[in-house]
């Protein structure tokens, strides 16, 4: 570590301390040029987990719009809060799951994960996310969609 006082390369650790959360290190060092004692503080630096959208840029994975998108499809729907939290935790899990290996997922595979939980969850809110991701053009698209849902449900 460079020394802050005089900028020199050469110290020695005195003393390391794991901090309380365990994600990080803090060590005590003196100089040895100046005897200049400061602290440092290790952390790993984690690759974020990242989503390729329709058009190839990449946006940090976003737990927050995931949560708001799911809330806005459950809006007035018969769901617990508690519920739409797990639902959102089980997706985010799903998702780390499907883009372990390269540390991202399409927005294509994401919606996919969400329509599936939802449809399994609540049969409005599916259609009403289904009609945002989906992009619907017309009504016709609309219905078959509504009708995909009928016949999966007989």
């Amino acid at each position: 570590m460079r020394c802050p006082s005089c900028g020199s390369l050469d110290d020695k650790v005195i003393e390391s301390r794991t901090m309380i959360n365990g994600e990080s290190i803090r060590r005590r060092r003196e100089c040895n040029v100046c005897h200049y004692r400061f602290t440092s503080y290790e952390r790993i630096e984690e690759k974020p987990f990242m989503v390729v959208k329709r058009d190839g840029r990449r946006e940090p994975f976003d737990q927050e719009k995931l949560s708001r998108g799911i809330e806005r499809a459950l809006e007035k729907r018969p769901v617990s809060t508690s519920m739409v939290d797990q639902i959102v935790t089980e997706i985010e899990d799903e998702s780390y799951e499907k883009g372990k290996t390269s540390r991202e997922i399409t927005t294509s595979d994401l919606g996919e994960i969400v329509l599936k939980r939802l449809n399994d969850v609540d049969k409005v809110a599916y259609i009403r996310f289904a009609s945002v991701y989906k992009h619907f053009n017309n009504l016709d698209e609309f219905i078959t969609e509504v009708k995909k849902i009928g016949e999966a449900e007989r």
